[in-house]
């Protein structure tokens, strides 16, 4: 497993809509793994490919929860939504320290493939929901920021380039944490 650099707004990956997977090899499983190891390192709840720089339909979700586990999302589809909505903060490993309120459905059921190429449906609910839709937005080319107003959009993004003065480029490593000490 590899922690790989993070793509920041600005980056074109961000804005592309993802290709399917059309089959799943070990590099497919490399990039699942990699995926997990860079949003832990990065302490983040879900991690998109084309964060990565990979413009590929795979996604992964950890929201802490054991039920259900992780999630590998591969070619993953909403085929159901809620009509309930909820509105809640939202941030993004690829805008750090930029915060949003979007609204989403409080409750979505998912097919994708997991990473043994094997066909699931789940039905997830609250955050994991939300994570869930979040990640399915980055392959679609999506960002949170589309679902805020305008005018909120234009503060976040004024925020966000105030807080780049002086960098370059569009991706950032990303430093795990050390292990604290017994």
């Amino acid at each position: 497993m590899t922690i790989r650099q993070l793509h920041l707004l600005g980056s074109p990956v961000l804005r592309q809509r993802s290709t399917p997977v059309v089959a799943v090899d070990d590099a497919v499983r490399r990039l699942v793994d990699d995926l997990f190891e860079t949003m832990h390192a990065a302490k983040g709840v879900g991690l998109a490919a084309n964060q990565i720089g990979v413009a590929r339909r795979v996604a992964v979700v950890d929201v802490g929860e054991d039920a259900p586990p992780p999630l590998v999302l591969i070619n993953p589809r909403i085929v159901r939504a809620s009509e309930l909505l909820e509105t809640a903060e939202e941030g993004c490993l690829s805008i750090p320290d930029v915060y949003g309120e979007v609204e989403r459905h409080l409750s979505v059921t998912l097919e994708a493939l997991d990473r043994e190429a094997r066909p699931y449906t789940v039905e997830l609910s609250g955050f994991k929901a939300r994570a869930a839709q979040h990640e399915i937005d980055h392959l679609n080319g999506v960002l949170f920021l589309d679902h805020v107003s305008a005018v909120k959009r234009g503060l976040l993004l004024a925020k966000w380039k105030k807080s780049r003065k002086g960098h370059s480029g569009y991706v950032k490593d990303v430093t795990p944490e050390p292990a604290g000490e017994l």
